[in-house]
């Protein structure tokens, strides 16, 4: 089993795309985060204040159900974490998994697609939900990014 796991959350199938090219493309494991209830479009409309997604960013407390708590964190040193900007941070699901883990002496590195911000402080709100985990910041990685330009970025966040 590899050290690197390539943990991602994906609502509409785009950070799928990027983790499983990030994974092949670092020789890592794939572990998909998948909310108990599936996300609609509806849920994800950003303009609707009533939407899902919407309740869930205002609510700092809000901690979406997994569906499932069977990823082996431990056998891991590195993780990288994907997932969309939601309000300029990672979605609520992501500090629902965080918490359901010990990360201690792991190193987590974030990686996100947006359409149109960036990671901003997306590491300081995540940072108390892994207690004894460093956070590297990671980057934005829209686009179809190629295997060769994503293994370069991996081994740099070696």
């Amino acid at each position: 089993m590899s050290k690197t796991l390539v943990a991602y959350f994906s609502a509409s199938g785009v950070t799928r795309r990027v983790a499983e090219n990030l994974a092949a493309a670092a020789d890592a494991d794939l572990y998909e985060i998948r909310p108990e209830v599936l996300y609609t479009s509806a849920d994800l409309n950003w303009m609707d204040k009533s939407s899902r997604s919407s309740v869930e960013m205002k609510d700092k407390s809000s901690r979406p159900e997994l569906a499932d708590k069977d990823a082996d964190i431990a056998a891991y040193d590195r993780i990288f974490l994907g997932f969309p900007i939601w309000w300029y941070t990672a979605p609520a699901i992501i500090k629902t998994f965080l918490e359901s883990y010990d990360f201690a002496g792991k190193t987590i590195v974030l990686f996100a697609t947006s359409g149109g911000s960036g990671l901003g402080k997306t590491a300081k709100d995540l940072e108390g939900c892994c207690p004894g985990a460093v956070i590297r910041e990671g980057k934005l990685l829209n686009g179809n990014p190629s295997r060769e330009a994503l293994k370069e970025w991996a081994a740099q966040m070696a």
